[in-house]
């Protein structure tokens, strides 16, 4: 099991120095609020830098209508459910604040009380991580089953697959083909956060890449639209 210790504003796992990109942050732009309340996670993860240690950082001032959330795992802080009722109270000049969880909710840790609260607090574009095998698909059934039954609908919901890691290419098209049974879409994410068109084959061939984020970009189109947008109609 790898960990990551901090040395000097940098990230050092297994022998690599990586930035770091932890600590409280807090950026705005005209229209968007951007920030992250927590750091640590229980679970370390292989293909994950962020550190074990739980630290829960002030809630900086909201000044957007509009904010999004960078925390790795917000969810599994020890006061979850108080932070996320807290965010849920802030106005901005009288007016509601939407959110936005940028990393997938851990499966782990997700509760119908944590998603209940999610939902109240006006958490959109609920994203949900599968981040290991197929045999998963159990407990991802449910996490899913748990949002639904709070009342977030199939379209909200995106599940986030590692690619170009240890899971193999084939194993992520099964995933694929149960997310259409579900009707969720599918967020492609790439190992050691690479981003087209800059991805190498780490764990995958060049091939295997470009087939599965095509086959991603045709997924969410039927399940957004319910039919092919790309093809004439006749």
């Amino acid at each position: 099991m790898m960990t990551a210790e901090k040395t000097d504003g940098k990230i050092e796992k297994q022998g690599i120095i990586v930035p770091n990109s932890y600590g409280p942050y807090n950026k705005i732009n005209e229209t968007e609020q951007w920030i992250r309340i927590s750091e640590g996670c229980p679970n370390q993860c292989p293909f994950c830098y962020e550190p074990r240690e739980e630290i829960v950082f002030p809630i900086p001032k909201i000044v957007r209508e509009t904010i999004k959330i960078m925390d790795m795992n917000l969810l599994s802080k020890s006061n979850a459910e108080d932070i996320i009722t807290e965010l849920g109270k802030r106005r901005v000049d009288g007016k509601v604040v939407n959110y936005e969880l940028i990393c997938g909710i851990d499966w782990r840790v997700l509760t119908p009380r944590l998603a209940a609260s999610l939902r109240s607090s006006r958490f959109k574009k609920i994203r949900l991580a599968w981040d290991f095998g197929y045999d998963q698909q159990f407990k991802i059934k449910k996490a899913i089953e748990i949002l639904l039954r709070v009342g977030y609908i199939s379209k909200d919901i995106m599940v986030f697959v590692i690619c170009n890691w240890e899971t193999p290419y084939i194993e992520n098209l099964k995933k694929l083909d149960l997310c259409k049974v579900w009707r969720v879409k599918v967020g492609d994410c790439w190992f050691d956060g690479q981003t087209s068109p800059n991805i190498k084959p780490l764990g995958w061939t060049a091939e295997q890449i470009k087939d599965f984020r095509a086959k991603v970009r045709k997924h969410n189109q039927l399940v957004l639209f319910g039919i092919d947008p790309e093809l004439k109609a006749k």
